[in-house]
């Protein structure tokens, strides 16, 4: 087959179509100058057409040097604009640089041309050339856009190789605006976030206070709250909060609070926020979702499908983006999973049917896979992730981890296993790999192995807290070397300090250690900011041996509801003998 012709860039053309009924145009005009004109028309659409072309026979340098010829001819934008992007795409940055400057000399007021020479800079690292087209680009803005504008800044300057010197940067064009009315907000946000973004935490936390001294209930210094409180910084979250408590409407900022909460392993108050949200404005699509894959994690079937659903009447089919597309297969991946979960195995597979597999064809026969492998068709199952076709490293990984999941998920702890070891041997430095292997050790009833592994964690990645959580709740578990367990817990406590699973590993070390009323307090605590079923087991056999045993039957049934398949949970009701 022969190679087919590529076609020339639309914007150009355009150019070529104007230029050639521009000529066409001069030839039925006045006389006056007439055949000079239509010679230049010409002469132009010639050489944009060979430019073009010179590119297309891999000639990079021609092409651009004829472009920016006709380009100064013309002082046609869209031909400064091609020349610049040829000059990119042959990986020239002083060539792109020359073709912008001439750009921006010839409109010196159009964004369009000091936003090509700054991003140019900024990839070239020539941060002290990039001062003065910076502050073009905040005088050039409409002043209905300067607050946008400024605030888009971090945006502008990601391209910057160094952050603290983009910080830097950045101070020195916002010094006229830090200081007026009306931009001061705006301008000290956007400083907030490059020192953020540049590590320098104190200087983040004195732009967040200048810009609320400029205007306290705006919302964009608030999301700089929010990010410093990621950072760090939880003395902030108090302000957050009070401005939620007299603002309930501003939901920019509740949605980032959600996410803020979920990244602190804080689920049950994100959920309180998304029912908030969802009763505000029931019309807006992705906090159903949110809401429904929450209740989802933690087996609120009842709660999940009718969000999720509600979900999917919003979204609708139709999608334009990539985030869109990605919430459609989240939505019904979990739907597929409530129906397998409530024994329903024609309603799962229907749910995943209805997908636009694409690029989430692994997650999908993944589900597909589990519902073979839960009716006894281990082998089909396997093979039908192991013909995903997969075409590099990362994809044959993620394959392989689909594969050891499920398979981990109905219990083959051999054969996941055997999967996870041929993978952490290959890639030892993953801790992830590791730690997920100890657990299958574990599950294989080797705990000398499993302590092994934990350990060589410990030893490299020492910020690693799901490390000594395992081991002092392993130690604590089988009721050995008590003291040491405690202090593994703690460890880990320090280093996550709000995670209820670790509070749920201290309450019952203590609980083996034999304070009970201690361990009674720790455990509720856990169990009310995480519902778990595994806190509900622990939970209930403290409470048990302290006398509440009403409490504790109530406690257990709670965990039942949440998940009735919960191995920790059906052994504690077997050994109290206790009829779920």
């Amino acid at each position: 087959m022969r190679r087919p012709f590529r076609t020339i860039a639309p914007r150009i053309c355009g150019v070529l179509l104007s230029l050639a009924l521009g000529a066409q145009a001069q030839t039925n005009g006045p006389a006056t100058h007439k055949h000079s004109q239509t010679l230049a028309s010409a002469e132009l659409f010639y050489q944009v057409l060979v430019g073009e072309l010179s590119l297309r026979a891999s000639d990079p340098g021609a092409a651009y040097s004829l472009m920016l010829d006709a380009a100064r001819k013309s002082s046609d934008p869209d031909l400064f604009q091609r020349t610049v992007e040829i000059a990119l795409q042959s990986r020239s940055g002083e060539a792109a640089l020359q073709a912008a400057r001439v750009w921006k000399s010839e409109h010196p007021n159009s964004r369009d041309a000091n936003r090509f020479v700054l991003q140019i800079l900024l990839i070239l690292n020539r941060l002290d050339e990039a001062i003065e087209p910076l502050r073009t680009e905040i005088n050039l803005a409409p002043r209905e856009e300067r607050t946008q504008t400024l605030l888009a800044l971090p945006r502008v300057l990601a391209r910057a190789s160094s952050k603290k010197a983009a910080a830097a940067l950045a101070e020195r064009a916002l010094a006229p605006h830090l200081e007026q009315a009306a931009t001061g907000m705006a301008a000290w946000t956007a400083l907030g976030r490059l020192r953020l973004e540049g590590g320098d935490i104190p200087g983040a936390r004195e732009a967040l206070s200048n810009a609320r001294r400029w205007d306290e209930k705006a919302t964009p210094p608030l999301m700089l709250a929010l990010n410093l409180a990621e950072a760090g910084q939880r003395d902030i979250e108090a302000s957050i909060t009070s401005h939620l408590t007299l603002n309930t409407g501003n939901l920019e900022l509740r949605l980032g609070w959600v996410r803020w909460l979920l990244n602190s392993q804080r689920p049950k108050e994100a959920k309180q926020e998304l029912l908030l949200i969802t009763r505000m404005r029931p019309d807006l699509a992705e906090p159903w979702l949110i809401l429904g894959t929450l209740h989802a994690d933690d087996s609120e079937w009842n709660l999940s499908k009718p969000a999720l659903l509600k979900y999917l009447e919003l979204a609708g089919p139709e999608t334009n983006s990539d985030n869109e597309r990605r919430g459609l297969t989240q939505a019904h991946l979990t739907l597929s999973r409530i129906a397998e979960a409530e024994g329903d195995e024609i309603a799962a597979k229907s749910w995943l049917d209805r997908l636009d597999q694409g690029d989430k064809q692994l997650m999908v026969q993944a589900r597909k896979a589990s519902l073979l492998i839960k009716s006894g068709r281990m082998n089909e199952g396997r093979e039908l992730i192991q013909a995903v076709p997969v075409q590099t490293a990362d994809e044959l990984k993620s394959r392989q981890l689909a594969e050891m999941q499920i398979l981990r998920e109905h219990k083959h702890y051999r054969e996941a296993y055997d999967i996870l070891k041929t993978l952490s041997d290959a890639q030892p430095d993953d801790t992830d790999l590791r730690y997920d292997l100890a657990m299958l050790a574990d599950k294989l009833g080797r705990p000398q192995e499993m302590e092994l592994l934990l350990r060589e964690i410990m030893r490299v990645r020492p910020d690693y807290h799901h490390a000594p959580n395992a081991l002092g709740y392993s130690l604590a578990d089988r009721n050995q070397r008590l003291d040491e367990a405690l202090q593994l817990i703690r460890r880990a406590l320090e280093l996550a300090p709000n995670d209820p699973f670790i509070q749920d590993s201290l309450g019952w070390v203590e609980y083996r250690r034999g304070n009970v009323p201690q361990a009674v307090q720790i455990l509720e605590a856990a169990y009310q900011a995480r519902p778990d079923a595994e806190i509900a087991a622990h939970l209930g056999e403290v409470l048990w041996t302290a006398g509440q045993r009403d409490r504790a039957r109530k406690i257990w049934q709670e965990g039942l509801q949440l998940a009735p398949n919960n191995e920790t949970l059906r052994d504690t009701l077997r050994r109290f003998e206790i009829q779920p």
